[in-house]
């Protein structure tokens, strides 16, 4: 079958940093499901992996931690699904990615697919939509009853990017005044467009826009870009006995005795802890999964999708790579149609 991969770890111009494959097709086992890929997504985490570094595989790495497609086998201790099912997942970072025509996944991180959404719209959604609820929910423990958020605020740093687009869209359902952070004029309008009360810009300091808009603090705070360089407007603006949660790995140590005075709390999300670890509550992401799918078909989020590219190949994926390399983009790009 066709796949996308690599051999060795070099830059996005270089035109064997992802080359076209033909590799076996796999064969599900267990709680396995084998998925006919229909349309990928590409994040941050696939241009981290693919970053240049002087390791080499023996056999292809194979990236893609976004995949909407149409259940093609079952393991025989599946229960959940059966052959043409149409799914959307995330997938785990320890197994082979879904840039392949054929993937294997477990099928208790998969969902049942939005049946209002194209294969395309809802490739675009899994790994950010996961991060997103878990953050806020599980995370940050934000209770998901709109009434109880009442007087509440979060402040999402990056809310145009993919996790933000659907953060924002949560947090505003759950009833929380949302303030996302935007510089640009596209990069505001689509913050707001997706549930972004305010917004203001991350390239200046936050407490006195915060004020400016009647915020002297705010209860929650959502850090999807860069910790190091917002950790100091992090700790001015959290609120007594608030909490911070941060997906972006830091480069050096956190003062976290900054928050000792506020008692306020700082906790990671990893969207792959729970396939990564196996860990007894995996099953959650398939419930969040078709917690979604159910809020998209009844209208209460959207898809974040902003652009499709066609076919999946490796040059086209290598310049959709190049694109999120260059930090501009808004929402998602969408890779579909293998050759």
């Amino acid at each position: 079958m066709k796949a996308i991969g690599l051999y060795r770890y070099l830059p996005i111009n270089d035109p064997e940093s992802l080359i076209d494959l033909e590799i076996d097709t796999p064969t599900p086992t267990g709680h396995d499901l084998l998925v006919r890929v229909q349309a990928i997504s590409v994040n941050p985490v696939d241009t981290k992996i693919r970053a240049p570094k002087p390791q080499q595989e023996q056999s292809p790495k194979i990236l893609g931690w976004d995949v909407a497609g149409i259940v093609e086998q079952t393991g025989p201790e599946c229960q959940l699904f059966k052959p043409g099912d149409e799914v959307y997942y995330a997938g785990s970072v320890a197994r082979p990615g879904g840039n392949s025509q054929l993937h294997l996944v477990e099928e208790t991180i998969v969902g049942h697919k939005p049946k209002s959404l194209s294969f395309a719209q809802a490739a675009a959604l899994p790994l950010t939509s996961l991060t997103a609820w878990e953050g806020l929910f599980d995370r940050l423990e934000i209770s998901k009853d709109a009434a109880s958020n009442a007087g509440k605020s979060i402040l999402i740093i990056g809310a145009a990017g993919g996790v933000g687009s659907i953060a924002t869209q949560l947090a505003h359902f759950a009833g929380l005044k949302v303030i996302g952070t935007a510089s640009r004029p596209e990069t505001i309008q689509w913050a707001k467009d997706h549930g972004a009360d305010e917004t203001i810009n991350h390239h200046q300091p936050f407490g006195e826009q915060l004020k400016a808009l009647g915020l002297a603090s705010v209860d929650y705070i959502f850090c999807l870009n860069s910790t190091d360089k917002h950790w100091d407007n992090m700790v001015d603006t959290i609120a007594p006995q608030g909490k911070i949660c941060s997906i972006v790995e830091t480069h050096g140590p956190l003062n976290l005795s900054a928050l000792q005075p506020k008692s306020a709390t700082f906790v990671w999300e990893f969207m792959f802890t729970r396939s990564l670890f196996h860990t007894s509550d995996m099953i959650k992401q398939h419930q969040i999964l078709d917690t979604l799918a159910e809020m998209i078909d009844s209208g209460k989020i959207k898809t974040t999708l902003t652009e499709r590219v066609s076919p999946i190949n490796a040059a086209n994926l290598r310049a959709v790579h190049a694109k999120l390399e260059a930090g501009n983009t808004i929402g998602k790009i969408v890779l579909e149609n293998f050759n």
